[in-house]
């Protein structure tokens, strides 16, 4: 047999076998996800939400507490200013009254850098709390995603609830047939824990006399965590 025969054949024989590795791959079937609407709908969502804002609301009270200690500062140094240009009281009077107000002063100033400091701790703490919790929930849900998507013979699932990189739908048309979101939702809430019923509402109490307003203060933090929208 000559050297080009054999070429041929073993060309021919390469071939096939290529076709054959090619004909064993299983068949292209995708599946589409909506992730963000996973995540909302997950039970587990919920009751992380309701933690978190009952702690931001704690939080804020006690800010709100450090913010009306330090207001009853702020009164004091205005009196002791007030006090040391007082002509009516002896020098000495004044000198001490000055130096009390100095002493205030210097409390105010460190009140306030208290308040900035518990405020954006609380702020970083709550979001590292939601960061974290997002982040193991997503690892839940997709290890769901993955199991049914196997169950229905899928080969691959697309998330197709965020954008792409220029900002448009990261995924352009896909037939709501191949979409599993609702199979996926049904599955991780069934392990739902039953709502406890509902109390009776209060009777209506009188509506209390308007509280006085307090003065605008645009240097008292606040403590607002984004990604945490406030309960109806």
């Amino acid at each position: 047999m000559n050297r080009t025969l054999k070429f041929a054949l073993s060309s021919i024989a390469f071939g096939a076998v290529a076709l054959g590795l090619v004909a064993q791959e299983p068949p292209l079937k995708v599946a589409t996800v909506d992730m963000g609407k996973l995540l909302e709908g997950h039970y587990k969502t919920e009751e992380q939400m309701n933690k978190l804002r009952a702690d931001e609301q704690k939080a804020q009270e006690q800010l709100e507490q450090m913010v009306k200690e330090r207001n009853q500062l702020v009164d004091q140094y205005k009196e002791t200013q007030d006090q040391s240009k007082n002509t009516l009281l002896t020098p000495d009077a004044r000198s001490k009254a000055d130096a009390d107000g100095q002493k205030l002063m210097e409390e105010i100033q460190k009140r306030q850098a208290d308040l900035q400091n518990f405020s954006t701790t609380t702020q970083r703490s709550l979001q590292q709390r939601l960061g974290n919790f997002r982040s193991l929930l997503l690892d839940e849900i997709s290890k769901k995603v993955a199991e049914i998507a196997k169950r229905r013979g899928a080969t691959m699932v697309v998330d197709t609830s965020g954008p792409s990189a220029l900002g448009i739908a990261s995924v352009v048309y896909a037939d709501p047939a191949f979409d599993i979101t609702t199979e996926v939702l049904t599955e991780i809430n069934k392990d739902k824990p039953a709502t406890p019923p509902a109390a009776a509402p209060a009777p209506a109490a009188a509506a209390p006399a308007p509280a006085a307003t307090a003065p605008a203060a645009t240097d008292n933090p606040t403590v607002t965590v984004p990604g945490i929208a406030p309960k109806p």
